[in-house]
């Protein structure tokens, strides 16, 4: 008897334990995107809180803000935007005035500002961008995701194309040193154009310039491809899944009433 009692203890909690996964799963199914705004957003947001952390005087959060995300983005101050300063960016050599003067790229992303200059965001302007444009993109087409389906391949490689070319060349540019490549003068795009735009404009990563443009567009329309791409394809996975639980209760119902037929269902 006690072998008999201690295998249908056994078989119940194995169903406990099933029927939690499933409730657990069916619940995050259910609740995936609002879980996505909070997880991601927090994610993306973090960053901005840097340069508020500096300027309360709580070093230590902002520096530890600065320490996580210098792995997922290269923060370089001269493409970075400042807070609680006197610029909202600042050019190449208005850091190596008052941080040191190289172009060393490991150098110059550990300068984070100084209470003249304000406190930089942990953020590149491009990453800013992109990963923010994510989350606003999503925030947009949730309302709409019954209308809106999933973009071609094409399309997202398209999408994808402005960030991967702009990318690519300011990384090679960079070979040439911080502030001595092609992409730093841009003098291409100068003879293209005639020369018919201000210097500012060719030059450097200041806001307003083609490099911060640049920057600016293909982060954005990368966050609408990737948004484009998957969100739809999530919402159409998990609309299926919900379809496919409704059939499987269905068929316990009918299994139910076909074994007790006097039952009044």
């Amino acid at each position: 008897m006690t072998l008999v009692w201690q295998t249908h203890m056994s078989v119940d909690v194995q169903k406990q334990e099933r029927y939690g996964s499933h409730a657990l799963s069916g619940w995050l199914s259910r609740n995936w995107f609002p879980i996505f705004l909070i997880i991601y957003g927090l994610w993306v947001f973090t960053p901005f809180l840097a340069p508020v952390f500096m300027n309360l005087g709580w070093t230590g959060a902002g520096k530890a803000v600065y320490f996580i995300y210098s792995f997922f983005c290269h923060q370089l101050p001269e493409r970075s935007f400042f807070w609680f300063g006197e610029k909202s960016m600042y050019s190449l050599a208005d850091i190596q005035a008052v941080w040191r003067n190289t172009a060393n790229p490991m150098i110059l992303r550990q300068f984070i500002g100084n209470e003249s200059m304000g406190w930089k965001i942990a953020w590149s302007d491009r990453m800013i961008s992109f990963y923010t444009s994510v989350w606003l993109f999503a925030a947009v087409w949730y309302p709409f995701r019954r209308k809106i389906k999933t973009i071609s391949w094409l399309g997202f490689i398209l999408l994808l194309f402005p960030i991967a070319l702009d990318g690519g060349t300011h990384m090679i540019s960079d070979f040439a040193g911080i502030g001595n490549g092609f992409r730093d003068t841009n003098t291409w795009l100068a003879l293209l154009t005639n020369y018919s735009l201000p210097e500012t404009f060719y030059t450097g990563d200041a806001l307003g310039s083609f490099n911060s443009l640049m920057r600016f567009i293909s982060g954005l329309l990368a966050g609408l491809g990737i948004v484009w791409l998957a969100f739809p394809y999530i919402h159409q996975t998990q609309a299926y899944n919900q379809q496919l639980e409704e059939l499987s209760y269905a068929k316990v119902i009918e299994q139910i009433k076909t074994k007790n037929p006097h039952s009044s269902g």
